[in-house]
């Protein structure tokens, strides 16, 4: 494949959650319009900005100048409460150019990466970009390899839509993490069809004692992943489902709720060892 690299400052910086101190909504901030019925809509405050629905317009100049949480009222009447969205809201209203990694697995996949600052992460299966700005937010430096140039578009949009300028962080580029990887790394991530692929390109691009992490849909590809991490010198592997689930609390009446977040993906963890002798 190509080493194309699209950098973080080729799409505009426009930071999607402004001063976190300030409760203030600005001009250029992301919000979240949530009607009576629980139904969500992402935007950015314009001057003389509007959002168009079925249920008539919203000016934006309704929300600038005014804190979080405010209420405000479409022309037809329709009432939204406005917030600046969290994490979890942005990754799951952004335009999406493949399937998402869903909040209830990236957490999950930071803690059995054990990110941290600082960190050198490799990520290949880049998609929407979600986990790209979950490694981003934890203050890692991620180098990302996707093959296709949408997906790759999309995400940059997604990421600098929600973090501004991380180009100083992050480096994408149009290529394929099957063939060997360039660089030396902390960690590697992967959301990709065949992971077990890149087992043997993540062994030499990992320092001693990293850890690989794979998102996986199937139990098959579990199983391939594992059968070819016990060839080499990955150890302490581990493979888990999170399961997601709601509870109705309603005064005494409590009880959980009937539906839930189940199956989305397995997540493997592997460490690799040092393959050297000791120091005499």
């Amino acid at each position: 494949m190509t080493g194309d690299r699209t950098a973080g400052n080729d799409l505009p910086s426009t930071p999607g959650h402004g001063d976190p101190n300030d409760a203030v909504l600005a001009v250029g901030d992301l919000v979240l319009l949530r009607d009576g019925r629980g139904r969500r809509h992402l935007i950015r405050l314009e001057v003389d900005g509007e959002f168009h629905s079925h249920a008539g317009i919203t000016h934006h100049h309704l929300l600038i100048g005014n804190q979080e949480g405010i209420e405000v009222s479409s022309t037809k009447g329709q009432r939204f409460r406005a917030f600046r969205p969290t994490f979890e809201d942005y990754v799951l209203e952004m335009p999406r150019g493949a399937q998402v990694i869903y909040p209830k697995d990236l957490a999950p996949m930071m803690i059995l990466g054990d990110i941290a600052p600082g960190h050198r992460v490799f990520e290949s299966g880049i998609g929407s970009g979600a986990l790209s700005m979950m490694l981003l937010r934890a203050g890692a430096t991620v180098t990302g390899y996707e093959i296709r140039h949408d997906f790759a578009s999309r995400a940059m949009k997604n990421i600098t839509g929600w973090l501004g300028d991380v180009s100083d962080r992050y480096q994408l580029e149009i290529r394929s993490a099957y063939e060997p990887i360039d660089g030396t790394y902390d960690r590697c991530m992967l959301d990709l069809p065949e992971p077990w692929q890149v087992v043997p390109h993540a062994e030499a691009a990992l320092r001693p004692g990293g850890v690989l992490v794979a998102y996986t849909p199937s139990i098959a590809q579990v199983m391939r992943l594992r059968e070819v991490l016990q060839t080499t010198h990955f150890i302490e592997e581990q493979t888990v489902e999170v399961l997601h689930r709601t509870w109705h609390v309603d005064g005494q009446a409590v009880r959980p709720d009937h539906r839930m977040v189940a199956h989305t993906a397995f997540l493997t963890r592997a460490r690799l060892a040092a393959t050297d002798r000791p120091a005499s």
